[in-house]
């Protein structure tokens, strides 16, 4: 007697044999992985900073990391927010400082490489930003003398600096806050996160090695097929997978009732009256070139509810958004599926589009995406600055 299967079970084969279906990769979509490498790049390089990438101010810039003496009450410090162990972030939906704040601490794997700062960009370098929350009365609530008699009265600090820009810290308090801020941003610029997953299976790809690609699992390329076909890169570009720039792409941007978060165009207000940003004093660029970008950029009003782009290289388990609005990968990418376009800033270019992905194509989307992290160990505590 025949048997007839039933419309599930056919559903459940067909499904079953679409996941152990080889992906076949275009020549344009080929191309189109091998822009996300090699990884790592070239360490970065930051002419505005003097000491940058020198052993003597990444030491130093490592110690006052986790000094929480550069805080007003000594309670907190840059590492109390961005931990090691949390990719560099706190794990919250939104900082906490001496108050709840309105943004998700951003992690700061691979920041050496950015060029705007800070979820508005109202950062144009790593030393300038590193300044902000020292001052935050919300946060660090410090202040230049505080951080200046600090590198002078505490022996081994004093030592460090010295080390770390040829003399004793002197009596110009700015000056020995942006040289504390450029101790921080050397040591910052040293955070590059590992290979993953995915770096392995591009090479390979590349390579035509068809036995290191095998590793790497199906629901994963299928993943990747989606990310390269719908465009995400456009956006998540290059082998940090992002472009460095700022969108709408339909997060709330109220803080709280009648209260909004301008996003870019704040950050570009704020940018433009900071006394630290490139085009100041404290630039160490002779030739000016690091400070063309900050002066030719331009604020407008399409920038409200704009926010930074940020790297989909190990993201961490959540929450995501610059204002921890989506727990997890799985609802970060259920709003791209679902995104509505009426949400988006009317004066803004739209940026994204709904993906309209099926459950098995957004579940693979999301096997994807995990392939960009691996598990970090635990960070060895930096040795004494000057035994």
């Amino acid at each position: 007697m025949r048997r007839w299967l039933s419309g599930a079970v056919l559903v459940a084969l067909a499904a079953s044999a679409i996941a152990q279906t080889p992906v076949h990769w275009s020549d344009d979509e080929v191309k189109a992985i091998a822009r996300h490498g090699p990884w790592p790049p070239p360490p970065p390089r930051d002419p505005s900073n003097r000491v940058a990438g020198t052993p003597n101010a990444i030491a130093l810039g490592e110690h006052l990391f986790n000094e929480p003496r550069l805080s007003a009450d000594g309670a907190m410090s840059c590492a109390t927010c961005h931990a090691a162990g949390r990719d560099w972030s706190d794990g919250r939906a939104r900082a906490m400082g001496r108050a709840e704040l309105d943004r998700r601490t951003p992690s700061l794997w691979n920041v050496g490489y950015a060029h705007w700062f800070g979820w508005d960009g109202a950062g144009d370098s790593l030393w300038s930003q590193s300044i902000r929350p020292i001052l935050d009365p919300r946060e660090m609530a410090g202040d230049a003398g505080h951080v200046a008699r600090l590198l002078r009265e505490e022996k081994a600090l004093a030592c460090g600096y010295e080390r770390a820009f040829g003399h004793k810290p002197g009596g110009d308090d700015e000056k020995l806050l942006v040289d504390a801020a450029k101790a921080l941003a050397a040591f910052q610029a040293t955070l590059v996160s590992p290979r993953t997953p995915f770096d392995s299976f591009r090479d390979a790809l590349l390579s035509g090695d068809r036995e290191a690609m095998a590793p790497y699992p199906l629901a994963a390329q299928r993943g990747l097929k989606i990310f390269i076909d719908a465009n995400c890169s456009a956006c998540h570009f290059g082998p940090r997978f992002t472009n460095g720039e700022f969108g709408d792409v339909g997060i709330p941007f109220f803080t709280r009732p009648g209260e909004v978060d301008a996003g870019r165009l704040g950050g570009l207000g704020k940018l433009a009256g900071s006394s630290f940003n490139l085009l100041g004093r404290h630039n160490d660029d002779a030739s000016g070139a690091t400070a063309l970008r900050t002066k030719h950029v331009q604020r407008l009003h399409s920038n409200f509810g704009e926010f930074r782009v940020p790297s989909l290289r190990q993201p961490g388990p959540g929450p995501f958004m610059h204002n921890g609005h989506l727990a997890t990968l799985e609802d970060v990418v259920k709003h791209y599926s679902e995104v509505n376009p009426d949400r988006l800033h009317s004066d803004a270019l739209p940026l994204v589009r709904p993906l309209a992905l099926t459950p098995e194509q957004s579940n693979d989307l999301v096997a994807f995406l995990r392939t960009l992290s691996v598990d970090v160990p635990p960070r060895p505590a930096p040795p004494p600055l000057c035994p």
